[in-house]
C-alpha cells in the first residue's frame, strides 16, 4: 500500500455521495412526490428524525441536506456531547442566524443516546427555529425520545439497503480512480461482488469496510484476482444484525412467536438461528418457549410444556452450541402442535376479576378447620370431599357467591382440548 493511500480517509468515507443524483437507495423516502423530497427542493425544511439500521446513509443524507439548502452544518455527537456543549453551540447557531441571516442544521448522531435533560436543551432552540434539528438515530424514537422532543419532530424511516442496491455501490467503489479502488485494477467478479452485497445485510459501510480489506489482501499477496476464499477471509462471518436490548431484538422475538403460532416451523427455525447466531441468550429465548406453550398450544398438546421445558433444561445441562438443537426441536415441536390460547384466555379473565372486584373472602366450605372455635364457626361445614363420590367431583360451588356462574375455561376443538369433557365439576375420561 503506498504512503498516499495509507493517509487517505477509509473507502467508506472517501465513496460518501455528495448529491442526492449519486445517493442510492431509500426510494420511497426520497421519491419526487415524498415530503422530504418536497421539503428539500422548496429549501422548506423543519426539524426531524431520520430512523434506520446502520449503514443506510443516515449521516450522508443530511450532509446531502445542509449543502442543497444552503445551511451551515454543525456535527454533535450524543456520545461524547452534554447539556454543556449544546448551550455553547445553541448560542454560536444563535450568533450565525444573526449576523449571516442563514440557518444552522445541527446534525445529532445517536440521537437516542442523550437522556430527558439533554434532549429537553434542544426544545427552546427547535421551537424558536435557531436551530434545524436533524437527529440520527438506530433506535425506535417513540421509545428513545421524550415526548416533547418527538412531537417537534417528523420521523423519516430508512430502510436497509437491497443487494442491488449494494452492488451498484460496490462496483463504482471498484472502479472510481480517484475515491475508490480503480487505480487498483482489481478483477472481482460480480458474482463475488454479490456475495459480499448478500453478507453486508443492506450495511453500505459494513460493505465498503469489506471491500476495502478485500483489496488490502490482493494487494498484500501481489495479486489482482479475487477468488471465494479471498471474499471468505475478508468477510469472516456475515454479521447479522442484532441489539440485545434494542427494537430489533423485540422484532425478532415477535417474529418467531408469530411463525411457530402459524404453524410455520421454517420461518420459526430460520428467527431462531437468526438470534441464536447473533449472539442472543439462549435461556431467554427458552422462557419465551415455555411461555408459548402455555399461551398459544395450552392443552391442545400438554406435551408442548414438557417439551418446552426440557429443552430449557438441556441448554442449561450442555451449554451451547450443543443446546441449539434443543430449542430447534422445541420450536419444531411448537410450530406443528394444535394450537390452543384457552388457558391465555381464562387466566385472564380470571385475573380480571381477581384485580377488579371487590376481595371476595373465601367461602366457610373451602376453609381449614383445624381448630374448634373454626368449626364453630362454620369454616369448613358443608365441604364435600371428592374421592367420596363415584365420578370423582361432586356438586359443590368453589367459586365466591358474587362470582358463581363464572366461566374462565373455554377449551377449543383442536387437538386435545377436543377431547376434554370437564366444564365445571366434570371430569373427563382421558387424562395424559
Amino acid at each position: 500500500m503506498s504512503k498516499a493511500r495509507a493517509s487517505e480517509a477509509p473507502l467508506a468515507e472517501r465513496m460518501r455521495p455528495a448529491c442526492l443524483a449519486d445517493f442510492v437507495g431509500q426510494e420511497k423516502l426520497l421519491s419526487a412526490a415524498s415530503l422530504l423530497r418536497q421539503m428539500i427542493e422548496s429549501d422548506e425544511l423543519s426539524s426531524f428524525i431520520l430512523w434506520g439500521p446502520p449503514g443506510v446513509g443516515k449521516t450522508t443524507l443530511a450532509r446531502i441536506i445542509a449543502r442543497s439548502t444552503n445551511s451551515k452544518w454543525i456535527s454533535f455527537s450524543a456520545v461524547t456531547s452534554g447539556i454543556k456543549e449544546i448551550k455553547t453551540v445553541m448560542a454560536e447557531a444563535e450568533a450565525f442566524a444573526s449576523l449571516e441571516g442563514r440557518r444552522t442544521i445541527l446534525f445529532v448522531d445517536e440521537i437516542h443516546r442523550f437522556n430527558k435533560a439533554q434532549q429537553d436543551a434542544f426544545l427552546p432552540y427547535v421551537e424558536s427555529g435557531t436551530i434545524l434539528l436533524i437527529g440520527a438515530t438506530t433506535e425506535n424514537p417513540s421509545f428513545e425520545l421524550n415526548s416533547a422532543l418527538l412531537s417537534r419532530l417528523k420521523v423519516f424511516i430508512m430502510e436497509d439497503l437491497s443487494a442491488d442496491d449494494l452492488l451498484g455501490i460496490l462496483k463504482r467503489a471498484l472502479t472510481d480512480p480517484l475515491k475508490g479502488l480503480g487505480a487498483d485494477k482489481l478483477d472481482i467478479s460480480d458474482e463475488l461482488l454479490r456475495l459480499l452485497a448478500v453478507y453486508s445485510g443492506g450495511d453500505a459501510r459494513g460493505a465498503l469496510n469489506t471491500l476495502e480489506l478485500l483489496g488490502m489482501r490482493l494487494r498484500a499477496k501481489h495479486s489482482r484476482t479475487a477468488g471465494e476464499d479471498d471474499v471468505a477471509q475478508a468477510v469472516q462471518q456475515a454479521i447479522l444484525k442484532y441489539d440485545k436490548s434494542g427494537e430489533n431484538h423485540y422484532n425478532l422475538i415477535s417474529a418467531l412467536h408469530k411463525s411457530m403460532r402459524n404453524s410455520d416451523a421454517d420461518a420459526g427455525l430460520y428467527w431462531l438461528s437468526r438470534m441464536l447466531e447473533a449472539g442472543e441468550d439462549p435461556m431467554y429465548v427458552a422462557r419465551r418457549l415455555v411461555r408459548f406453550a402455555c399461551e398459544d398450544v395450552g392443552l391442545a398438546a400438554p406435551q408442548a410444556l414438557v417439551q418446552t421445558v426440557a429443552a430449557m433444561q438441556a441448554v442449561d445441562l450442555i451449554g451451547m452450541p450443543e443446546g441449539k438443537l434443543a430449542l430447534a426441536q422445541a420450536v419444531v415441536y411448537l410450530s406443528l402442535a394444535p394450537k390452543s390460547n384457552a388457558i391465555y384466555r381464562a387466566y385472564g379473565l380470571a385475573a380480571g376479576d381477581a384485580l377488579n372486584s371487590l376481595q371476595h373472602p373465601v367461602p366457610l366450605h373451602l376453609r381449614n378447620a383445624p381448630t374448634k372455635l373454626m368449626r364453630e364457626l362454620g369454616y369448613a361445614k358443608g365441604y364435600k370431599y371428592a374421592h367420596d363420590y363415584s365420578q370423582g367431583t361432586t356438586d359443590m360451588s368453589c367459586l365466591p357467591e358474587d362470582l358463581l356462574g363464572r366461566e374462565y375455561f373455554q377449551p377449543g376443538n383442536r387437538g386435545f382440548e377436543g377431547k376434554i369433557s370437564r366444564l365445571k365439576g366434570k371430569m373427563a375420561d382421558e387424562l395424559p
